[in-house]
Formats: C-alpha cells, structure tokens, sequence
C-alpha cells in the first residue's frame, strides 16, 4: 500500500508583485510543495493566514504598513505552531535579531540558491530553525559577545517595553520576585545604576535591537 505524503502548503507574502509570482510559480512547480496563497502586505497576509492556515509562510521584511517583522508578531501571538520563514534582501543584524525575536521560524536572503530555500522551507516545515550562512555568522558573533544570559536578554527586552516585573512574570511564566533578580542581574553586569540606563546600555552594547525612529 502505498503512502501519500500531503504537499507543504504555503503562503508567499511579498510586496513586489514580480517577485511574489516567480518565486509563487517556482515553488509551485516544486516536487511536494504547494502554493494556497499570496499576500502583498502584512494585514492581508494575516486575514489569508487565517483562512487557508498554510504549513509554512514566507514572509519579506520590508513592506509598506505592515512590516514583515509585526506580521510575524501578530502572527506568532494569534498561532503559536505557525511555521513563518523570513525570506528578505535584507541582512541588517537589527533586522535579523527584530525577527527571530518576534517569532519567525528562521531566516534566509533573497540571495539564497533555491535548492538552499527548498531545503530551509522543509526544514521550518519541521520545526527547525533555517538560517543562512551569513546570518549564522552574525549571530554567533552577538551571542559570542553577549554578557547577559539568554533569559536575561529576554527580560531586558521586556523592560525596554516598559513592562512591571508582575507583567514580566506573567509573560515569561516566571514569579514575581524572580524577574526582579533577573533585573538585578542585568543591572549589575552592565554596569546601570537603573532599569533606563540598563536600557541604554543594552542598546550601546548592541544587546536591543534598534526600532525604527531610533537611528
């Protein structure tokens, strides 16, 4: 008895129209894979997500209104077994860090050979975390650099937020009194007489993501 394996059913979500439907009909035509849908901006992505809730979407950064980077944000908070790959011109390490952060299930550039695109969509498709070379690189090189703990820079991203440690805990299911001492921590090994200057520092040291307003 032979066994059919269900195509992975994917979302193209892209701006430039000429982009959208070649790599749309590239993919397409991929053994196993199947294209359900395509967006040209991140609200539209969204209601399209909800009605054909692909495998996997391929999502560009830039975008106007809705950038790829909230896309993925809302996304992420709406479904948290969403499969949503970065597939961008963009290797800014802002952008790279931005998006992970927000959820995305990896990220590669438009630069990438399609074999190595077909080969990052099957693994997010399985749970993996596809990352192009270039951007491996320049994120061993931050968390190389990084004096926080992976937790820790997760709680200096919630206070950047502005976020109280009850608000801290609920998010990271942690109490109460243990976000303090996360903030503690952070404090002490950047060296911050406070949490704004525990802030500061997290973006001189290249810790924070700069949000856009902030160049």
């Amino acid at each position: 008895m032979m066994i059919t394996i269900p195509p992975i059913r994917l979302l193209v979500v892209d701006d430039h129209p000429l982009f959208r439907e070649g790599l749309a009909h590239t993919l397409g035509a991929e053994e196993g894979f199947k294209i359900v849908a395509q967006a040209e901006d991140g609200t539209t992505a969204i209601d399209l997500w909800e009605s054909v809730q692909p495998d996997v979407t391929l999502i560009d950064v830039s975008m106007p209104g809705m950038d790829g980077i909230e896309t993925v944000r809302q996304l992420r908070s709406r479904h948290a077994d969403a499969k949503l790959l970065m597939l961008t011109s963009s290797e800014d390490q802002e952008d790279v860090i931005a998006a992970l952060d927000a959820g995305a299930s990896g990220y590669v550039t438009k630069s990438v050979r399609f074999v190595d695109l077909v080969a990052a969509v099957r693994e997010a498709h399985h749970g993996g975390r596809p990352l192009g070379e270039a951007i491996a690189r320049k994120l061993a090189a931050r968390d190389r650099s990084s004096p926080l703990t992976p937790r820790e820079l997760e709680v200096l991203k919630l206070l950047r937020e502005g976020l109280t440690f009850a608000e801290m805990g609920q998010l990271l299911s942690i109490t109460e009194r243990t976000a303090r001492a996360h903030v503690g921590a952070i404090k002490e090994k950047l060296g911050a007489a406070n949490t704004a200057q525990a802030v500061a520092r997290g973006f001189e040291h290249g810790l924070l993501p700069v949000l856009p307003g902030r160049r």
